[in-house]
């Protein structure tokens, strides 16, 4: 028998080929699975990029199973960790025939609280609209049945409907162990059932704010792993400055007054004039938006100038929350919702100071506004996140963030700890096994359980964080590298020691696709190129009998484009219905493009990935332009402005080769198998007249090529 199963279980005769319909050997996915393999026995770390139909996710998964070991694996999207969870990962293990024990853990914002449900019944006049008591009905119905909690297997209501703010739990008003609920805490509940498990399923999201604990000094809260897969790794990057950043925002701030407001009424009435006492603090909130007028923008502090009213209203918002913090301080014993409203309140204190102190010369930052229609938020970002994340993969220990908020990180200590505790009320203390898996390092000592009461910068100091054991990283995404350069990528996280490696796709893109950019368009800065861009498409469509995905690059153009679609096809008897992001749910709008056959979407970012229509339903889709990122992005001005400083050509290292992911990502919503079939229409004249237009279009699959209209109405006419 051969010494590696992997050829075996991937062969046309083994037991993947049993389990799966339409199952197909392909050299690349057991490359792949090869390479997976050799980084867990080594643990190694891996950059893979395997294009469309490799396989890529039996590929890691199926070396990570057999292998053993507790397994990681995070999505860039909830809609590929349900994917992972429901499907793919109990499939694959089923096919195998391995005993592995698998769990699925979000961030807390997706588990119903049963004591901010308890609180939301109580006191239902606080809710804004006959939605949201609608809502609650459903959602009270749903509870009490409900194994897990997750607001996404209630289907009565919609993820993003409003209630769930209401009767779910942030990082900043979970109680904790302080909780009455605390026994019954879906959060907990799933937390456990991670620790027990072989194979854990998560999100980026989720995975970098467990980082960020542990780089505040605070247990993990993920279990420790011998393998760590990271898929749409190509999101990383991003996710990573959002989570390595300081933040504080206006909606925070009002979400404070409004708990505060129920809270101290409910619980201590004779304390103070509540409503006088939060008027103040709602608005310098408000306040803080009105600073800068009608217009949304994005801006770095520096831009702002000495005379802008943005500092003086911070400091009012700050007067504010010592008023409240003083009231609060007299009450916080009187109960843990009061206590909890103290701690929140002092973390707003603390991240506005913050967010105005000087910037930290050896680790570069940019403090900037984010101007919304109806609220503001203040960043403080870091401009490279290579070096955190490159000291948590080689587990060179924690460093405090000297920004750290020393209450929210004990506050999750105790979290950790509190729900190791077992059912029948054993101390946290005695410490079971599945918390020495969950908290300890490589030498299987538990971490401490409280964070530092002090920020902890010298670097030099020794940590209670042990380093975590030698472990596989795994990056994989179709999307990681230009031309099989994966510098961006790496460079940006800190992966230099990695070893890359990438499968091309096994369609037979020639014969399958072709691309068409079109001839006679204005440049994408013409006040009209949107329109120009339906015109365009307008006959493709009509041949291709709708079955179009029209991705455009900002909101404002999926308005402007949608709006011409409708009134064309009105005026002229069209029968293509235009499905527009934003009219319903992602899901439900991909339900109705799939079940009509003849539509055309129109959406944006959370279109151009993750969304997978395989067939005839979807066979033309149109790009606006090339996806650039928006010039109004202070972190990349900053990052670009650094780059050349060092002598670096920022266009050609950073935005050419982001925008070849991103519209790697945007094509690769049409070919999603060997049958099927289609036109990738980019509606840019720059991928043609620009010198750097030729590597862009090299970095896309090898469809055949044309500018002919009439070529293209041909080919679509057959589909």
């Amino acid at each position: 028998m051969d010494p590696n199963p992997l050829n075996e279980l991937f062969s046309a005769a083994g037991p993947l080929a049993r389990a799966f319909d339409g199952y197909c050997e392909r050299r690349e996915q057991i490359e792949m699975a090869q390479a997976v393999q050799a980084a867990i026995r080594d643990a190694r770390t891996v950059v893979l990029e395997a294009g469309t139909g490799v396989g890529k996710t039996a590929a890691y998964l199926v070396p990570a199973l057999i292998e053993g070991g507790k397994v990681i694996v995070s999505t860039g999207t909830k809609a590929l960790q349900d994917q992972l969870f429901h499907r793919d990962l109990p499939a694959v293990r089923d096919a195998l025939g391995v005993p592995v024990k698998v769990a699925l853990l979000k961030g807390r914002s997706n588990y119903l609280c049963w004591h901010h449900l308890d609180r939301t019944n109580q006191d239902a006049t606080l809710l804004g609209s006959k939605q949201e008591v609608r809502d609650l009905s459903l959602i009270n119905r749903f509870a009490p049945l409900s194994v897990t909690g997750d607001k996404a297997e209630c289907p009565t209501v919609p993820e993003h409907a409003a209630i769930w703010a209401r009767v779910t739990s942030t990082r900043e008003n979970c109680l904790g162990s302080d909780c009455p609920r605390f026994a019954d805490c879906f959060v907990v509940k799933a937390r456990r059932e991670a620790q027990d498990a072989d194979v854990v399923v998560v999100n980026h999201h989720l995975f970098f704010a467990d980082l960020m604990l542990r780089e505040e000094g605070v247990p993990e809260l993920l279990p420790n792993a011998q393998t760590i897969v990271f898929d749409e790794a190509h999101q990383l990057p991003d996710t990573a400055t959002l989570f390595f950043g300081e933040s504080v925002s206006t909606a925070q701030v009002l979400d404070l007054v409004r708990d505060t407001l129920a809270i101290g009424q409910a619980q201590a009435r004779d304390a103070a004039q509540w409503n006088e006492l939060l008027a103040p603090v709602e608005r310098a909130a408000r306040d803080l938006r009105l600073c800068f007028g009608p217009q949304t923008q994005r801006t770095a502090l520096p831009q702002l100038g000495e005379g802008h009213l943005l500092r003086p209203t911070v400091d009012q918002l700050q007067e504010a929350l010592y008023t409240l913090r003083e009231v609060l301080d007299h009450q916080s014993e009187r109960g843990p919702d009061l206590a909890n409203l103290l701690r929140r309140t002092e973390q707003l204190i603390q991240r506005l100071a913050a967010w105005g102190a000087p910037e930290r010369a050896h680790e570069p930052e940019l403090c900037w506004v984010d101007v919304g229609s109806h609220g503001v938020q203040l960043h403080r970002t870091p401009i490279s996140v290579a070096d955190v994340f490159r000291r948590q993969r080689l587990g060179l220990g924690a460093q405090t963030n000297a920004h750290t908020t020393v209450e929210d990180a004990t506050h999750e200590a105790e979290m950790v700890q509190a729900f190791a505790a077992t059912d029948d009320g054993d101390s946290a203390d005695d410490g079971s096994d599945d918390l020495q898996a969950l908290m300890a390092g490589g030498d299987g000592a538990a971490h401490a359980g409280h964070a530092s009461a002090t920020n902890n910068t010298d670097a030099d100091e020794d940590t209670d964080i042990a380093p975590p054991p030698r472990r596989a990283w795994v990056f994989t995404s179709a999307t990681l590298a230009v031309k099989n350069d994966f510098s961006h990528f790496t460079e940006a996280l800190g992966l230099e020691d990695a070893e890359c490696a990438a499968w091309s796709s096994p369609y037979d893109y020639p014969a399958q696709a072709m691309l068409y950019v079109p001839q006679g368009l204005p440049l994408p800065s013409d006040a009209g190129h949107t329109e120009a861009v339906v015109d365009a498409a307008l006959p493709l469509i009509r041949a291709n009998r709708g079955r179009t995905f029209v991705l455009c690059t900002s909101l404002r153009a999926v308005a402007r484009a949608a709006d011409r679609l409708k009134q064309i096809f009105q005026e002229a008897g069209d029968p293509f219905p235009v499905l527009q992001q934003g009219d319903a749910p992602r899901p439900t709008l991909l339900d109705d493009f799939r079940r009509a056959g003849n539509a055309v979407l129109v959406g944006s970012h959370s279109f151009w990935e993750g969304i997978d229509v395989k067939g005839d339903a979807l066979t033309l889709v149109v790009i606006d332009k090339l996806p650039f990122a928006p010039p109004d992005d202070p972190v990349l001005a900053k990052r670009l402005e650094l780059l050349g400083q060092s002598g670096g050509n920022p266009f050609m290292q950073h935005q050419v080769p982001q925008a070849i992911i991103a519209l790697k990502q945007g094509a690769g919503r049409l070919i999603r198998s060997e049958t099927d079939h289609g036109v990738l229409m980019i509606c840019d004249t720059r991928l043609i007249d620009k010198p750097y237009g030729r590597r862009i279009w090299q970095s896309l699959p090898p469809m055949k090529r044309t500018r002919s209209q009439d070529e293209v109405v041909a080919f679509l006419a057959t589909l």
